[in-house]
């Protein structure tokens, strides 16, 4: 026995020796291997690497206690870089091929993290022909996740991995890489519908489906009526709890009025019309969130004004002021029966707040009204406010800001506006890093989308725009339901820290038809039913002052403009179940062309169909000939089409002559053409990729800086035809309080430049140079900017074209006082040249059209009185004919009269 026993241990060490000391075997319900990478990925053999430069790439296990990274999962990661030598971008696939994967549901995921902007990568996942959507890398050690969900309708092998894209420079690492099946699917059947609902799988039963109203009680009495499913008029509060709605948001000014009582608009919002609305939704068991301004009117990234009884205090009588006004207020509602549930310390507080923009300053005053929460009910969630979770770190900045100053919240609430904010994917993780590493729960607790692009009430709508704004769904109510469901989705991805999405005015319907205009402007005034009424121009004179009227939103609303509930209301049910629906096609997508001049115009044969399934397909087309043949010279033309369906479609045609900035845009990954130029202060100029700060495409110029702005972005451009040329280019921003900003171009004979400004996010401003002449085929051309700290904005579509040709000039007529005598024995070519007469008539139109010089100058008097040298000698040699002429008269008749005798 005692020699067996030394055998099994002799045996047992041996097999230890021999096998690895750390193998990865899927675990039951996992499907990869070494999907943490602590293998060795080329002795492994799991993972097969696979692209046309793959060889040429810097691919291997990295430890990440050798690199300082932040390690995700075990001690290993995998690291890529794509190496300066590189002549081009590039990409590779990082797989495993699963033999039988049973069909069912699975998630794939992944967790990235790498450089940013031009060292940035792009992470797409797959499972054989499924590709995620491209997720950018976006700085060291922000770890971000990247997923993909899919169906395997049968039994079979697949592919599953990474598909990595970058330039040279490029590096990233991932690890942590899941394939698990999705069990949470079954339960409750899907219900039928008009509208194709998916449903959001995971979603825990006390999810937070909220909506904001404040402008109810304003536009209620404008006259506005709501209705329920049956076309029966019925209390708002009521259609919106029976469609799930189970919480109320209300936005709270301090003193919306001007010294006259007249409302600022927006609906009016002080505290009276907050506990109306509260005791409203208390009726029908819903919560509410009080969402406290702190200002007399809106609070946004660009504006967090104090109120006006506040603008005089220091920090000190302002945080007094903070808690009183908190803590009163909250005692009031809840006094009134209104069943608080949350209280929002400030809206999109991302850089200021009541005046404030010092952050030491900033967190003090959020403690206080925390402070107050906590003493009136400490059950009440307190939720901050944010917006812009595109852009890069600055969720993490913030959250880490606050956690630096001990701020006390429960809940990091952010903005989420398909239009502007970026990708889900992006919102989850920046959402989720908050959640994980300050151990808060997180929420959108604003969003919304189109569902038609109408105007009901004569104001300018803010979406759809054609430019600075990305539609990813159609504008239907299909489109809007999908839409607000997949912002429900992404929050609930997070885990059990997402807890909520809120969606913004949904009521904020059109007090009259837009043909009743100058009536609709008298109650926007009266009732306070516009986003903002002229009274509110003593507080807000740049914004409120400039642009007061109705409501921009009413084609984002969830009501029809006659109060009649949409389908996409009910998303608040569906997602629970989902739904089933009749596939049919949500929307064709219209189409943008640009032509050169002379080009040959080829329209395409089909367009892209959106289903209300998501399904995207392309679908047969046919073109209005007629029209098109009609398209003749510079301009922008419109052509109908028809689809094989039925469906109408709209191609817009723009004939240009050839621009000749190349990469105007900055939308192609090589940029080399153009050069980025900072002044003393660091680097605070790049190339962004944002579709919502580009006027066309995802990339723009983007500035800021918090000290001095001072950047200049050009390029050169050679090998042009002598000519004249046009020059311009777009600029939107804002802050820019001192400073020049200016196009410019610059040739080998004269430098131009022509001024302009920033109106504000959105407002794009063009900037032209016209008849800029260029003889020696170059020229530069660029923008600079050089403003106070804190400007920001972003430069984007330079445009630089040939109007007309240019002309040697021809010399004039030498003159003949600087006329080259003949040289010494050569006859003169021309001894008797030929005045050039002037008409007298023109001589004397001449005279009456030609300026007078008025001084009354003794010199110009003398100068005047004096004939040139040239009209005294030209009046000698006419006096000599003369004289001539009568001598020869006089000889003739002398010779006649002789003649005669």
């Amino acid at each position: 026995m005692k020699k067996n026993f030394i055998i099994l241990m002799i045996t047992m060490l041996v097999i230890n020796l021999i096998l690895p000391t750390s193998i990865s075997f899927a675990d039951e319900g996992e499907w990869l291997q070494n999907g943490s990478f602590e293998n060795d990925i080329w002795e492994d053999s799991s993972w097969v690497f696979e692209g046309e430069q793959v060889d040429d790439l810097n691919l291997q296990n990295s430890a990440y206690a050798d690199n300082h990274v932040k390690p995700i999962e075990g001690d290993y990661a995998f690291n890529y870089w794509f190496p300066d030598t590189l002549l081009s971008s590039t990409s590779f696939e990082v797989k495993q091929t699963i033999p039988e994967l049973p069909a069912g549901s699975y998630k794939l995921t992944a967790h990235s993290m790498g450089g940013v902007g031009e060292d940035g990568a792009g992470i797409e996942l797959f499972a054989g022909e499924q590709v995620s959507e491209k997720f950018e890398t976006t700085g060291y050690d922000d770890w971000q996740i990247v997923s993909l969900e899919f169906e395997m309708t049968e039994t079979t092998s697949i592919d599953v991995g990474a598909i990595v894209s970058g330039q040279p420079s490029s590096w990233g690492y991932l690890d942590y890489i899941q394939l698990v099946e999705n069990n949470n699917l079954g339960g409750v059947d899907p219900v039928e519908s008009d509208i194709f609902v998916e449903k959001v799988e995971g979603l825990p039963a006390d999810f937070i489906n909220g909506v904001d109203i404040s402008s109810i009680l304003a536009l209620e009495e404008s006259g506005v009526v709501f209705y329920n499913d049956q076309g029966e008029e019925q209390d708002i509060f009521q259609t919106l709890s029976e469609a799930g709605v189970n919480y109320i948001r209300a936005r709270i000014w301090n003193d919306p009025y001007d010294s006259n009582g007249n409302g600022y608009g927006g609906g009016n919002n002080d505290l009276d019309a907050a506990i109306e609305i509260g005791k409203r939704a208390a009726q029908y068991d819903m919560k509410l969130l009080a969402n406290f301004h702190y200002s007399d009117f809106w609070a946004d990234p660009a504006k967090q004004q104090a109120p006006k009884a506040w603008s005089n205090l220091n920090l000190e009588d302002k945080k007094t002021a903070v808690y009183e006004f908190t803590k009163d207020s909250l005692e009031k509602m809840i006094a009134a029966g209104v069943n608080v549930g949350m209280v929002q310390v400030g809206n999109e507080t991302n850089s200021a707040f009541i005046g404030e923009t010092n952050w030491n300053h900033i967190t003090q005053l959020f403690n206080e009204g925390s402070k107050a929460v906590r003493e009136v009910d400490s059950n009440i969630i307190i939720a901050l406010h944010f917006t812009n979770p595109e852009s890069a770190g600055r969720y993490e900045t913030l959250a880490k800001t606050l956690d630096d100053y001990q701020v006390d919240y429960d809940v990091f609430a952010s903005s989420y506006y398909p239009f502007w904010h970026g990708t889900l994917q992006n919102l989850t993780n920046v959402l989720q890093h908050v959640a994980d590493t300050y151990d808060k729960d997180v929420m959108v607790v604003e969003t919304s989308y189109t569902y038609t692009a109408e105007d009901g009430d004569g104001h300018e709508n803010t979406a759809p725009s054609e430019s600075g704004q990305t539609l990813d769904y159609p504008v239907s109510i299909q489109g809007q339901a999908t839409a607000i469901r997949n912002v429900i989705d992404a929050v609930v991805n997070v885990g059990d820290a997402g807890i909520g999405v809120f969606y913004w005015e949904p009521a904020w319907l059109p007090v009259g038809p837009a043909e009743d205009l100058e009536s609709n402007k008298e109650k926007w005034e009266q009732f306070g039913s516009g986003w903002a009424s002229s009274y509110a121009t003593e507080y807000d004179p740049e914004d409120a002052g400039e642009w007061f009227g109705g409501s921009a939103v009413d084609n984002q609303a969830l009501f029809d403009f006659n109060g009649h509930p949409l389908e996409s209301l009910n998303i608040f049910n569906y997602v629970k179940t989902g739904t089933t629906a009749p596939e049919s096609i949500a929307e064709v997508r219209n189409i943008t062309l640009k032509f050169t001049e002379g080009e040959e115009i080829k329209l395409p044969e089909t367009v892209t169909a959106v289903y209300n399934s998501g399904r995207v397909d392309e679908t047969p087309v046919t073109w209005e000939q007629a029209t098109l043949e009609q398209i003749s010279g510079i301009g922008i033309y419109t052509i109908g089409g028809i689809t094989e369906d039925g469906y109408e479609v709209k191609a817009t045609i723009e004939i240009m002559s050839k621009n000749h900035v190349l990469n105007p845009s900055f939308e192609d990954e090589d940029r080399s053409m153009w050069t980025i130029e900072h002044g003393e202060y660091p680097e605070h100029a790049r190339f962004a990729n944002n579709p919502a700060d580009a006027r066309t495409g995802n990339y723009s110029v983007h500035f800021f800086s918090e000290e001095e702005v001072n950047f200049n972005v050009y390029q050169t451009i050679t090998d042009l035809e002598p000519g004249y040329y046009n020059l311009s280019m777009f600029i939107q921003g804002g802050d820019v309080h001192e400073g020049e900003l200016y196009v410019y171009a610059e040739t080998s004979d004269d430098e131009f430049r022509e001024p302009t400004s920033v109106r504000g996010w959105g407002n794009w401003n063009e900037a032209a140079i016209e008849e800029i002449l260029v003889t020696d085929g170059s020229i530069t051309v660029g923008a600079i900017v050089e403003a106070n700290g804190g400007a920001w904005g972003t430069i984007d579509d330079f445009y630089l074209s040939k109007v007309r040709d240019y002309e040697e000039p021809i010399d004039p007529d030498p003159d003949p006082e600087q006329e080259s005598q003949p040289e010494p024995g050569h006859p003169d070519p021309d001894p008797d040249p030929v005045p050039d007469l002037q008409d007298p008539k023109e001589e004397k139109d001449d005279e009456a059209t030609s300026p007078v010089n008025e001084k009354d100058d003794s010199d110009d008097e003398k100068k005047q009185s004096t004939l040139p040298q040239t009209a005294t000698a030209s009046f000698q040699y006419l006096a000599i004919g003369l004289l001539l002429l009568a001598t020869g008269a006089a000889i003739y008749l002398y010779r006649k009269k002789r003649l005669n005798l």
